[in-house]
């Protein structure tokens, strides 16, 4: 029997068997809060007694196929009531069902939640959707009983990890060096880094705590670029809060959104690190649940790519589309690690698949999740640099998921982000890997503007001295920011990038240490210096295929927005504050810790998702931590 006949008998077997999903239509929809009319996130849409269903993307949007005939669709979402509608699915049309959830109100008694302000609060009532913010903090190891949780810690394993040193940056005079040149950075690691080492029970090591990393961990509310531009700026400056006879200027970039419907598509190769050092459950496995959450997400026209590597390279899955998940669930959820790690040979394969796959009008993305241990292969920082920074030209980019702690390569995986234009993360909670691979892979996959840097010229007649706060391993040489060879950071859609200027004024009697004045020349006052601008700011940036960079520049006279002191200020202020502490900074002033905390408590705004309100909790434990510190010191 050929092969043709085969074909049409077995079709014809699974309509006489299957009569039911012979014939299907689509369903599709968005889910909401009733009460806000914001869309909900991971939204759960099944078709009861069966295993049909599917989830809502970041935008509260989901699509069903299902068989024609009436079916019952249940809606349920944690923190909101249990819905089922009825609705009747017709052969090839597509049906909307839009539904709005409510929240179900349940009494503090009833119920055990982490978190002083609301289990001081037993004689009130609150909606799930707040218990569900106080849980999110709990799942990542945040409570009141802290002392009593690190009590029950294991036992620290061997640390081995590798930071790259950082030399804070100090107080410059602008009559000598008058320009501050650096590349944007959206990394996010060290957050997620400090804070699980905190909830461990452990103060990070000095160069763990990198500052901008900290800061831009969190989204402000900037306004979205207007014009035709890919990103806003917003200045104000204000009392510097830990030495208030400076003065601090704070610098915002914000992204421009983008519709995830109309996006271009995606060729995504997950290369996966799955050797001996990746069994624990902080590792492989919290991997694969993230990436079980960004696959939930992909829309049809998405593909993915699974490399795996431990000993030797290997292609476990070749190029899917987001059709197909439970194929793609599969290669995961059997992934098992063992072995050394050949990690170079696993990117050179990795950028292999993405380029023999490549999208001209899509986003092209390598994303590696690994504990940065390679020890097999190509293993010197130089070759791996050498190769990321070849294959980045290609327009295949490289996204870094960093996991475990006592061998973190952290060092390695900075460098992989930075040089393969991509965003490095830190994963250390189920919770974490909900906010990296749905809430903020829109960012991460759509680059919106590529090789950012920022220049600042200051002003002598009203800038004594000056001091950039971080960026400490994203400065730049002066004559870099013209130069369109020089790589620099990159902006994904929604982003949001934060800097922050300590400033000493001119009226000011503090000497700034620097050079000694010049024998042959002297610098001349121009007639901008009595402008009143304190400086004069420069953005070069590419568009996402572009070669040849934009400029925008901008004055800024701070007597236009002078003390605004507005909430990203305030609570900018607190996470600076919070990590120049963590590094004991030569810089931090009159600074201690309930100051950090008092900071961030009245900055707290709109906080959905607990991030802030987590910030005051580890702050309180670092404040804890240190106290013992010096106690045990001061026993010896």
């Amino acid at each position: 029997m050929n092969t043709f006949l085969k074909s049409i008998m077995i079709t014809a077997l699974v309509m006489l068997c299957c009569p039911s999903w012979a014939q299907t239509g689509t369903l599709k929809g968005v889910v909401t809060d009733a009460k806000t009319g914001e869309p909900l996130v991971m939204a759960f849409i099944t078709v009861p007694s069966t295993t049909v269903g599917t989830s809502t993307d970041f935008d509260g949007n989901y699509l069903l196929t299902l068989p024609v005939g009436k079916h019952q669709i249940k809606f349920s979402c944690v923190g909101y009531n249990d819905s089922t509608v009825t609705v009747t699915i017709t052969e090839g049309k597509q049906t909307v069902l839009n539904h709005a959830a409510s929240t179900e109100i349940i009494r503090l008694e009833a119920v055990t939640v982490a978190g002083a302000k609301y289990s001081q609060k037993l004689s009130e009532s609150y909606s799930s959707v707040e218990i569900m913010r106080v849980n999110i903090i709990s799942r990542n190891n945040v409570s009141t009983s802290r002392r009593k949780r690190r009590n029950k810690a294991p036992k620290p394993i061997p640390n081995t990890a590798n930071y790259q040193h950082i030399e804070e940056n100090g107080f410059k005079d602008p009559t000598k060096t008058p320009l501050s040149t650096l590349s944007i950075d959206v990394d996010k690691a060290s957050y997620t880094n400090v804070r699980k080492k905190l909830n461990q029970g452990t103060l990070p090591e000095p160069d763990a705590v990198r500052v901008e990393e900290m800061i831009n961990y969190f989204a402000y509310n900037y306004p979205q670029p207007a014009d035709g531009q890919p990103f806003s700026i917003s200045m104000e400056a204000g009392e510097c809060p830990w030495n208030t006879d400076h003065q601090l200027v704070l610098v915002g970039i914000q992204g421009k959104q983008i519709e995830l419907d109309t996006a271009a598509a995606s060729n995504l190769v997950f290369l996966i690190d799955v050797s001996g050092s990746m069994s624990a459950s902080d590792k492989l496995d919290l991997v694969v649940e993230g990436l079980r959450m960004l696959v939930e997400n992909l829309r049809p026209q998405d593909y993915v790519t699974i490399v795996t590597y431990a000993g030797a390279e290997g292609l476990a899955l070749p190029p899917t589309p987001g059709t197909r998940k439970d194929e793609i669930y599969d290669v995961l959820d059997n992934l098992q690690a063992g072995g050394s790690t050949a990690g170079g040979a696993g990117i050179m394969l990795a950028y292999k698949m993405a380029r023999e796959h490549f999208m001209t009008k899509g986003n092209n993305r390598v994303i590696l999740a690994t504990d940065g241990d390679f020890n097999v292969g190509m293993s010197s920082d130089g070759a791996l640099q050498r190769l990321i920074e070849k294959e980045r030209e290609s327009g295949v980019f490289l996204s870094v998921i960093g996991v475990g702690e006592a061998n973190l390569m952290d060092c390695r995986m900075n460098m992989l982000a930075e040089k393969g234009n991509g965003v490095y993360y830190f994963l250390d909670s189920e919770a974490e890997a909900h906010k990296i691979f749905v809430r903020d892979m829109r960012s991460t996959l759509f680059t919106i503007a590529k090789d950012v840097k920022i220049q600042v010229e200051f002003n002598p007649a009203l800038v004594k001295g000056y001091r950039l706060i971080g960026y400490e391993t994203r400065l730049l040489n002066d004559e870099d920011f013209n130069n369109d060879k020089k790589d620099a950071g990159e902006i994904g859609a929604g982003h949001s990038v934060t800097a922050l200027y300590e400033i000493i004024p001119a009226s000011s009697s503090e000497s700034v240490d620097g050079v000694d004045d010049l024998k042959y020349q002297k610098r001349v006052a121009t007639d901008a210096s009595a402008s009143g601008e304190w400086f004069t700011i420069k953005f070069r940036y590419k568009e996402p295929k572009g070669i040849k960079s934009k400029l925008i520049t901008q004055a800024f006279q701070p007597a236009e927005v002078a003390d605004a002191r507005s909430e990203n200020f305030r609570f900018a202020c607190a996470v600076v504050g919070f990590g120049l502490l963590l590094r004991d900074s030569a810089y931090k002033g009159n600074m201690d810790f309930e100051m950090v905390a008092s900071w961030a408590e009245q900055s707290l705004g709109e906080d959905p998702f607990g991030y802030r309100e987590e910030f005051v909790e580890l702050v309180e434990i670092a404040d804890e931590l240190w106290k013992e510190r010096v106690e045990t010191e001061t026993k010896k």
